[in-house]
């Protein structure tokens, strides 16, 4: 029997921010018959997880020009600081209506700025919290960042969970503990997709397999929460962005983001950067990218922001 073939539909990425910037939009459009209720209860949460860090952001927004936005996701246990386990930049440019994005690996061997030391680049966080981890990200990549958005991972598993579930396509065969991710179609709850997204050790990619795990998740999130949403399953993902993120992008500028960068946001290029790791004289491993994919990744973002 002859099969009808069917245009395939382009898989749109989501970063942590833009979940967050999809509530505000769910919020600003109306769901159903409550919109005054979600926008109470957005900019309630959006209050609640105020950063004390300083944003270079909000004229920027206002003036519509490129925006910057580091990302971070958090693996924070009782009585730490935690370190960045996850560390992404987002670039948007309005005019344009393009973003980059762009994960860099937690191994990296970078200068902590403000710590004097020579050390992995997760390590900025647990030495000086967001505002080192932005200093040192700036140097790094040489770029300013205008905004930061962070998610402890734990609260990563409630998030989940709160919106049912999730399906994620599989494509490497692995095994967490007693818990097994065979290739293909797997069905994920909060604590399955953490083992999901931490993974790297068995992944011939490592880190970068890791965030392609990580977003692939985070996608599907972000599926559930623009295709079925209900009063009880948005109090739910309040709750828990409400007690798990932190960011210093206030609700106007959110708004501002939501609406008119979302065509920026839909055309995303990723990048990538090549290098190499291994163990050095300390016996820690390191990552270092090569000179020219950090030269050429610097010089892409810097073009989206409207800086070269």
């Amino acid at each position: 029997m002859e099969r009808v073939k069917k245009k395939r539909k382009v898989k749109k990425r989501w970063t942590p921010l833009k979940i967050m910037l999809l509530i505000a939009l769910v919020l600003i459009v109306g769901v159903g018959g409550f919109i005054g209720y979600t926008y109470y209860q957005v900019d309630q949460t959006v209050k609640k997880i105020q950063s004390p860090v300083k944003n270079t952001g909000d004229k920027v927004v206002e003036d519509q020009k490129p925006v910057s936005v580091l990302l971070l996701g958090v693996d924070q246990r009782p009585g730490e600081r935690g370190r960045s386990d996850s560390i992404m930049v987002m670039t948007l440019n309005p005019t344009r209506n393009e973003s980059r994005l762009i994960s860099i690996p937690r191994d990296t061997k970078v200068d902590i700025v403000g710590h004097g030391t020579n050390d992995k680049i997760n390590h900025a966080y647990s030495f000086g919290g967001p505002e080192m981890a932005i200093k040192t990200v700036e140097k790094f990549l040489d770029i300013p960042i205008n905004y930061y958005a962070e998610i402890n991972m734990e609260g990563f598993t409630s998030l989940v969970d709160a919106v049912g579930g999730v399906t994620v396509n599989n494509d490497i065969d692995f095994k967490v503990g007693a818990t097994h991710f065979p290739v293909g179609k797997v069905n994920l709850d909060g604590e399955s997709a953490l083992k999901f997204t931490r993974m790297r050790y068995e992944d011939p990619r490592g880190d970068f397999g890791r965030q392609m795990r990580q977003r692939e998740v985070i996608a599907q999130v972000a599926n559930k929460l623009s295709s079925d949403v209900s009063v009880s399953k948005f109090n739910a993902i309040m709750d828990v962005v409400g007690k798990n993120a932190q960011t210093n992008v206030s609700f106007k500028p959110m708004r501002t983001l939501a609406f008119d960068y979302m065509d920026a946001f839909r055309n995303q290029k990723n990048l990538k950067l090549e290098g190499t790791g291994g163990k050095e004289g300390d016996g820690i491993y390191y990552w270092h990218p090569t000179e020219d994919s950090l030269k050429e990744t610097q010089t892409a973002l810097r073009y989206s922001l409207d800086m070269e």
